[in-house]
């Protein structure tokens, strides 16, 4: 059924809406990745509102609850509902700013309580376990295993893996230029097993899949020649492909089959807590905004030990 006349002119009018957003967002130089989530949160949200008759200034607190109550039983997620209330937010920011509304309803919502569930950490003898399963030997084998041995290593999550370029690596430093959430730059020391699986791939390995035929309807290049680590047909690797073959590797290696690449991540934290590291200075590696947001491992930590107590103290 076509769009009747009202439905096509509150389209347009939430378009234009999320279009204004998006040029904000360029102005703050936010990353592509981050305006393709905020608009397709927003998609959803907008085909709510249309279907409900409702335009920007028709919404208030009591739609946006009505709004995560239809999310909540649709059966999505708490962290789900917070993050498109965060875009919704962002939203009604935009169109306070510009004028189009005299306050932000979202500021009157609370935010769903999010689970409390500890992050998934892998033994150290599990990673180890896992990357020496992965053998140097073709090129992709070789390729995954420098990429697993740097993941761990410098607690990257798949987001910054995909985004390193070759550029990023300082050798003669041992280190690695990582660009983080908010496009903010650290730099995080590389260890001498990540480093060696690394140098192995860019010799024997990269040469090879910078080379491979395309395949055929897949676009080649696409950051290619300046990426990192790259696919079997030349080009730069994406978030999905990161997880997919942590998969393949953890299946066949027989240990910690649910990792994915953010457990690698938790597992770098944990361990360096473990060995004494502090808080500030895992808060650093891993590019946190706020200790706040590191403290989580100070918990994981507290559980082990509490673990640890009751297996082990007679009176536990």
């Amino acid at each position: 059924m076509p769009d009747t006349a009202e439905e096509s002119s509150l389209k347009a009018v939430w378009l234009a809406a999320v279009g204004l957003l998006d040029e904000d967002l360029r102005r703050r130089d936010a990353a592509p990745r981050t305006r393709g989530a905020y608009a397709s949160d927003l998609g959803q949200f907008v085909e709510w509102a249309i279907d409900g008759g409702l335009a920007p200034v028709d919404v208030g607190p009591r739609e946006l609850r009505r709004y995560v109550a239809h999310l909540s039983e649709a059966g999505m997620a708490p962290t789900s509902t917070a993050r498109k209330l965060a875009a919704l937010r962002a939203l009604m920011a935009s169109q306070r700013e510009h004028g189009h509304i005299d306050q932000s309803p979202a500021d009157l919502v609370a935010t769903p309580r999010r689970s409390s569930r500890l992050p998934r950490v892998l033994r150290a003898t599990e990673v180890g376990g896992l990357l020496e399963s992965i053998p140097a030997g073709g090129p992709l084998e070789t390729r995954d295993r420098a990429l697993f041995e740097l993941a761990y290593a410098c607690g990257l999550r798949a987001e910054e893996l995909v985004s390193l370029r070759l550029a990023d690596v300082d050798h003669d430093g041992e280190q690695l230029r990582v660009e983080g959430k908010g496009r903010k730059t650290r730099y995080v020391p590389i260890g001498e097993v990540a480093l060696a699986a690394l140098r192995r791939y860019l010799e024997r390995a990269r040469p090879a899949l910078a080379a491979a035929p395309a395949t055929p309807g897949a676009a080649r290049g696409a950051g290619g020649e300046r990426a990192l680590f790259l696919s079997k047909s030349g080009r730069a690797l994406g978030t999905s492909d990161v997880r997919r073959r942590l998969r393949v590797w953890t299946e066949r290696a027989g240990v910690a089959r649910d990792a994915s690449p953010h457990a690698l991540r938790h597992s770098f934290a944990t361990h360096l807590l473990d060995g004494g590291a502090d808080l500030r200075s895992i808060q650093e590696l891993l590019g946190h905004a706020s200790v706040s947001t590191t403290q989580v491992y100070t918990r994981v930590e507290s559980a082990r030990l509490r673990s640890a107590y009751s297996r082990s103290h007679p009176r536990a």
